[in-house]
């Protein structure tokens, strides 16, 4: 009998116990559901997937990768043409100040503030892609460069532009290709007398594409990859 009620006791224990566990997984599961239904919050420092990005490629900031917007005609130089140009540029490039006419990515302006140049002001017509390179001055704390968000041919007509000090000795010149700017661009430049004794004018177009440099722009270096045509000049003095 005792041995009876023994097994009563212990039957009546397990299904007092089943109602707890049936509970306890309900609200595990409850919890697990709520948890993974929450949107996850994405990290400010990443850039959204499938964005654009730009390298560093020498300097204080070698190998930085920056965001750039999509932007029609927004071409940055790639890092081959880039490593070329700035060897070139070795000499003069440190305590420079520089002037990138159609700065999209920042590709160029960005670069020589890596390589030690004084200032860098960019000048970018694009809201949005203006918008990044001021994120990218940020997140470098990049006391140097400046963003302009206007036109390249704007700027040059302006009074800022009449009366700027010091005058630029790297000036970068590299706009989208389809517009044809190169000729507008070199005259206004000469026009507004806007480049130090002996600085370094670089241009970037495609290989078809004709422009006539000033007879005070000196041909340095020359050269192509791919579709593009490379040149820098340096400017005698008068």
């Amino acid at each position: 009998m005792l041995a009876k009620m023994d097994e009563w006791r212990t039957a009546a224990d397990m299904d007092s116990a089943k109602p707890a566990k049936a509970l306890s997984y309900h609200f595990f599961t409850a919890r697990r559901e709520k948890a993974l239904s929450k949107p996850v919050a994405k990290s400010l420092t990443k850039s959204p997937k499938g964005s654009n990005q730009l390298r560093i490629i020498g300097g204080l900031w070698r190998g930085r990768k920056l965001g750039f917007p999509d932007v029609d005609g927004l071409r940055p130089t790639g890092d081959r043409i880039r490593e070329t140009l700035f060897n070139w540029l070795a000499p003069d490039i440190q305590g420079a100040h520089c002037l990138d006419l159609f700065a999209g990515s920042g590709a160029l302006g960005l670069e020589a503030l890596s390589r030690g140049a004084a200032s860098s002001l960019l000048i970018e017509r694009d809201s949005r892609a203006a918008a990044q390179l001021n994120a990218n001055l940020e997140l470098l704390k990049a006391d140097g460069g400046k963003v302009l968000q206007m036109d390249a041919l704007g700027y040059l007509g302006t009074a800022t532009a009449q009366r700027q000090t010091p005058r630029f000795d790297v000036v970068f010149i590299d706009p989208p290709f389809q517009l044809n700017l190169w000729q507008a661009v070199i005259d206004r430049i000469e026009q507004q007398q806007l480049l130090s004794e002996g600085a370094a004018i670089y241009i970037e177009s495609g290989l078809h594409d004709q422009y006539l440099p000033p007879a005070s722009w000196r041909l340095h270096r020359d050269k192509t990859s791919g579709s593009v045509h490379y040149r820098l000049f340096y400017r005698d003095a008068p």
